[in-house]
């Protein structure tokens, strides 16, 4: 019996030091494992004793204790190369970085969490959600697709995307509506940040041929912790159009500014809507503005149901009439 009980105990011990991550939970349990990430307030940790990894919502964690190092982000903006453990009966957390500079702040201050040895692909965030319509009336038939992809580094962030839109029914021209993007964002101290992004848009509703816009400017987050990311930002942007009639091609200046909100703290909803507006510098009296508004539900096994849609306004449109174009969509999506 006795030798029996050793071999457990060297079993135990065995999976507590190759798992070097620990949480006591507010209920008293125990988790031990490796912690993959804290996102939008939620952490997730690998265990050899299940399958799937546990999601733990940070707001229910009460002391941390890992020797892994990670890019730790703090709701004032600062981002920390570093580890971790929770001092003085889970009061305070001290995060020691390479420099062996110690840091004090609350979990509560923590909203973001990854392995800074991670490999390439565990940075990487990935999605794609398919809508398809059929309407028996004029044999109406509508397809939407969605997809974003995009990569987390210490000091910035890219995403690219791309949208495609059509609609067909009998008798009427198919509506095409595509967008592809790109965005990158550097953090600066602070919550500050630069962000500069080219945009590509072509739709039949205004008759845009091909409208190529180029952003460049900055931003702050206003808002940042494990509920809600809020943040504003205004800059240059550089504005090129061409057109399927017979309106001539136009170049313009424009400033932009605007902001986006982010809430995630909805069980298993989340918002994310921003909205932008363009006053031309070059072209009298001219101004667009963009709204998008997307609310998700997550299903298991990484699928979920979006709900969202989007406004564009150009007071100057190359159709008389067509100031505004507007998407509403419904469509299920995976996401890595």
């Amino acid at each position: 019996m006795k030798w029996l009980m050793a071999i457990a105990c060297c079993s135990i011990s065995l999976v507590v030091f190759g798992q070097h991550d620990s949480l006591v939970l507010k209920n008293g349990d125990v988790i031990v494992g490796e912690i993959k990430t804290l996102d939008k307030g939620v952490l997730t940790i690998e265990t050899d004793y299940s399958k799937n990894d546990f999601t733990i919502e940070w707001s229910g964690i009460k002391e941390i204790y890992s020797k892994t190092r990670f890019l730790i982000t703090l709701t004032d903006g600062r981002r920390i190369n570093g580890n971790m453990r929770t001092t003085e009966g889970g009061t305070k957390v001290v995060i020691s970085d390479a420099d062996t500079v110690r840091t004090e702040t609350v979990l509560a201050d923590i909203v973001y969490l990854k392995g800074v040895k991670s490999s390439f692909w565990s940075r990487v965030s990935a999605s794609i959600d398919i809508g398809l319509g059929l309407t028996k009336a004029n044999n109406l038939r509508q397809y939407s697709a969605r997809t974003n992809l995009g990569y987390l580094a210490d000091k910035w962030q890219a995403t690219l995307f791309y949208s495609d839109l059509r609609s067909k029914q009998d008798s009427i021209t198919e509506t095409k509506r595509t967008e592809l993007g790109a965005s990158f964002r550097y953090f600066l101290p602070h919550d500050w940040f630069l962000n500069a992004s080219p945009d590509f848009l072509s739709n039949t509703e205004q008759a845009l041929k091909l409208r190529f816009t180029g952003k460049l400017g900055g931003g702050k987050y206003l808002v940042h912790n494990n509920k809600t990311y809020v943040a504003a930002g205004a800059g240059l942007s550089f504005n090129n159009e061409t057109f399927t009639n017979e309106t001539p091609s136009r170049n313009s200046l424009e400033a932009y500014f605007g902001g986006e909100v982010n809430l995630f703290d909805v069980k298993d909803f989340s918002l994310l809507t921003n909205v932008y507006v363009y006053p031309s510098l070059t072209e009298s009296g001219r101004w667009r503005t963009d709204f998008s508004l997307d609310t998700k539900y997550d299903l298991p096994l990484n699928f979920y149901l979006k709900l969202g849609g989007t406004l564009n306004y150009d007071n100057q449109p190359a159709v008389k009439g067509k100031e505004t174009d507007y998407v509403l969509n419904f469509s299920v999506g995976w996401e890595l």
